[in-house]
């Protein structure tokens, strides 16, 4: 997995099971701080390379050992890394992969692209395709919409509020009219939703 994420380009931060190698690489910061134990988590940082026996090569990896109050040993993490950033900096980029896990999260319950139940890979790759674009919609809807008091609203609440709710349509000669219930979402609120996305359109530019 390294070799591929190295060959297309991609960086990453990627969790290390400890060892007894990786251990003796930062024994220096297993000893326990000398003089009295804070009231704080003493956190300490460190790099360096490392291969284990199926890599091809050697790789970095960040080291990070947390001393907590009232704990007799420290709390250590791994990480394998080709960010060139310092290693405090890569172990906050690798903190943010809860944002990302929501994400998933998000795209499997409210998009429900993992339902890929077609009979063939290139059918289920399309169908997955759509499904990150509906995402993608849906998540373009939330940030640019949707006023303040809902802005936080996940896709789950946006869809069965907004996109799936039911309405009553009623034919004119010259326009349609949707008569929506407002328990779901009130009418004033429903306005400057489409309010919004009204302003989202281009200017028209007149033609000299």
């Amino acid at each position: 997995m390294y070799e591929y994420l190295e060959a297309e380009g991609f960086q990453y931060a990627i969790r290390l099971p400890a060892n007894h190698v990786l251990q003796q690489e930062i024994a220096y910061l297993l000893t326990r701080p000398v003089g009295r134990p804070p009231h704080y988590v003493q956190r300490f940082y460190t790099s360096f390379r490392y291969q284990a026996q199926s890599w091809n090569r050697a790789r970095r990896v960040v080291a990070k050992v947390e001393w907590h109050p009232g704990e007799l040993y420290p709390r250590v993490g791994f990480l394998v890394t080709n960010l060139r950033r310092r290693a405090r900096k890569v172990v906050a980029f690798y903190n943010q992969r809860g944002t990302a896990e929501q994400w998933i999260k998000e795209g499997k319950h409210a998009v429900k692209w993992t339902r890929l139940s077609c009979t063939t890979f290139r059918a289920n790759a399309v169908r997955l395709q759509l499904h990150a674009l509906a995402y993608n919609l849906a998540n373009f809807l939330r940030t640019l919409a949707l006023p303040g008091e809902i802005a936080q609203w996940s896709l789950t609440t946006l869809r069965e509020k907004v996109i799936k709710i039911g309405a009553k349509v009623i034919a004119h000669g010259r326009y349609l009219v949707f008569q929506m219930a407002e328990v779901a979402v009130p009418r004033e609120l429903f306005g400057r939703v489409l309010d919004r996305i009204a302003r989202l359109r281009p200017p028209v530019v007149a033609r000299c």
